[in-house]
């Protein structure tokens, strides 16, 4: 999505449901792409994610992406994200991420390889068979935000944001450039900037800047920011300090 023209914030197309598990494809298999280069140093690196090194990260992922792929799964984690969270305290998601990566800690970083390529289209097609009625139930989230999703939104949105946000803290975290497009990374950015101006409802002129960027624009006048894409969504999913509209927190 990277132009020199200016998008109406308003114009920005929701990402729907088939749409949202291409990127999801496209994206796991980036993300598996990125993993078979790293070496032992590089699994066993700190991340920006405090209780994470680079291979529990992926760990926490593996879990999601089984969860993903059977719905018995999905309700036994959820049922223990639950009791983790009743018994620890915290966010259900906090709970969930726990559990995913407490149950598969001990993966060494090719079991943990070897699974994520198995799962990952299982992964997709199980998220694709949702069901319509169940796509539309609303479930109750305790953070990053408090408010109620659709299901739909956390198979098709969230789950997409997280994994492409996990293979941004990875590269960042061992020093390596990512790949990135206009027509996979910058739409999903763009859907980051269509749901961040919604939430903060004031005017504002954006630049991103690099491969996922663009120009964005919402109402008249209002604040001025010019800043990397990445580093965009990145402050947005609460990785680094900041302020003004950039404090608008968006879930990833």
């Amino acid at each position: 999505m990277n132009t020199t023209t200016s998008t109406d914030v308003s114009v920005i197309a929701s990402i729907g449901h088939d749409e949202a598990m291409q990127l999801q494809e496209t994206e796991l298999q980036r993300s598996l792409g990125l993993l078979r280069k790293l070496d032992a140093e590089q699994w066993s690196t700190q991340t920006s994610c405090p209780d994470w090194d680079v291979r529990l990260m992926w760990v926490h992922v593996l879990g999601a992406c089984e969860a993903g792929a059977s719905m018995r799964e999905n309700m036994r984690q959820m049922r223990a994200g639950r009791k983790h969270r009743k018994t620890f305290g915290g966010p259900l998601e906090a709970g969930l991420s726990s559990v995913q990566v407490a149950e598969r800690k001990d993966l060494n970083s090719d079991e943990l390889l070897a699974r994520l390529e198995r799962i990952a289209p299982k992964t997709i097609k199980g998220r694709s068979r949702t069901p319509r009625p169940a796509r539309s139930i609303k479930i109750a989230i305790d953070g990053p935000v408090v408010e109620k999703w659709s299901l739909g939104y956390l198979i098709d949105i969230i789950y997409l944001r997280d994994v492409w946000m996990h293979r941004v803290d990875t590269a960042r975290a061992i020093g390596i450039d990512l790949e990135l497009t206009a027509d996979h990374d910058g739409r999903i950015v763009a859907d980051v900037v269509s749901e961040w101006a919604r939430r903060h409802g004031q005017p504002f002129t954006l630049e991103l800047t690099g491969p996922a960027g663009g120009i964005y624009v919402g109402l008249e006048g209002g604040e001025r920011i010019v800043i990397d894409a990445v580093e965009f969504c990145w402050l947005l999913a609460g990785r680094g300090e900041a302020t003004g509209l950039l404090s608008t927190v968006v879930p990833f």
